[in-house]
């Protein structure tokens, strides 16, 4: 992988696009990013990410500007848990990973670790957090290895019963995700 690159991805569901920017180092990886998005009224949505060499989130930061203003929420890791805005979160002890809503990017870090072996499975607890309303909550997903670069996500927490045909590049990163985005090339 080139030690930073963009990738653009839009909505399959609604009219949408986001930019990433992604850089790693030996101290690990980090992200920026901007989403522009019709759903919700209209909205925009910047998050950037800290994470370790590991592809394991350290801090997360989300921004959302809309019709009603704009909002700020921060997620960073506490040794097993998580702080919400600077406040230890009990609740999201022992979750593995952010699952911020509108972006396919934070897929990856559980990708990365799901086995490789087809009909393998990781099932982990994620700090969901839903960017209309910017609120966090445990949840739960399993990701299922269905060949080299495909995967099926199964939501088991706060959208149980959801799926999707996940189609990867060889570092994890999502090139579809069945019903919500794909990547789109650079012009």
């Amino acid at each position: 992988m080139p030690p930073s690159q963009i990738l653009f991805w839009r909505r399959t569901d609604v009219a949408g696009l986001e930019r990433l920017s992604l850089t790693l180092s030996a101290d690990g990886v980090s992200a920026q990013s901007t989403i522009l998005c019709a759903e919700d009224g209209g909205f925009r949505l910047d998050h950037r990410w800290e994470l370790t060499p590991e592809w394991r989130t350290t801090r997360l930061d989300v921004e959302r500007s809309g019709a009603l203003g704009t909002e700020r929420l921060t997620l960073e890791r506490a040794g097993e848990g998580w702080c919400v805005d600077g406040h230890r979160r009990a609740d999201l002890d022992g979750a593995e990973e952010p699952d911020l809503s509108v972006t396919p990017f934070c897929n990856t870090f559980p990708i990365r670790r799901t086995p490789a072996a087809v009909g393998e499975s990781l099932t982990l607890d994620t700090c969901y957090i839903d960017a209309a309303a910017m609120t966090v909550a445990r949840s739960r997903q399993r990701y299922d290895r269905l060949g080299p670069r495909r995967l099926r996500y199964v939501d088991l927490g706060v959208s149980r019963g959801f799926e999707a045909d996940l189609l990867v590049d060889d570092e994890g990163l999502i090139v579809s995700y069945q019903h919500l985005f794909e990547r789109v090339a650079a012009q």
